[in-house]
């Protein structure tokens, strides 16, 4: 039995929105959760829940901006992540970093504090609401302000205001948890 054409249309759609976003999600994602591994897992999550909320309202695509939305969830997905895994993960990675500085001998010092340096990012974005984090993201991962500001549904100066207050409450919650650089 053959596929109503409203249903071919709409999974052509969908793979054309996949093949379009995934590479740069993924990127994205990566840059927020620091495994590909992860950020390959998050971004299908990402895209099962919209193929799953296509499914659910006929076929089509939400609000007429699928690839806002799908950022959108994406970057919360990846948020939730980083918060159910932070206390975790940095107690792991610290063992291991402690572990292969004592294994390796010579290892660069340089490359332990760029993690360390990392961690703190991360767990500084984990703090700022999901929209600011995703701004933050987007805008350090290459997106232009036109693509972020069509992706997040929102006028080109409501993003500059939105960039400016996410980088504000980052470097508030980055100084409170760890102090000013000197």
């Amino acid at each position: 039995m053959r596929k109503p054409v409203a249903a071919v249309t709409g999974d052509r759609e969908f793979e054309g929105l996949f093949f379009e976003h995934y590479p740069r999600l993924v990127r994205t994602l990566v840059r927020l959760v620091g495994s590909a591994g992860q950020a390959e897992e998050i971004a299908s999550d990402a895209f099962y829940r919209l193929y799953r909320h296509r499914g659910e309202h006929g076929s089509h695509l939400p609000d007429g901006n699928p690839a806002g939305w799908l950022y959108r969830t994406a970057v919360n997905l990846g948020l939730d992540a980083l918060r159910a895994n932070s206390r975790r993960s940095r107690r792991e990675e610290k063992a291991q970093r402690e572990e292969t500085a004592m294994r390796t001998p010579g290892n660069p010092l340089f490359e332990l504090l760029a993690e360390e340096q990392r961690e703190r990012v991360r767990t500084a974005i984990c703090r700022l609401k999901p929209a600011q984090g995703q701004v933050l993201l987007m805008g350090s991962s290459g997106f232009t302000c036109k693509e972020m500001a069509e992706m997040l549904g929102v006028k080109i100066d409501s993003l500059y205001v939105m960039i400016s207050r996410a980088k504000a409450q980052f470097e508030k919650e980055y100084v409170n948890l760890y102090g000013r650089a000197e």
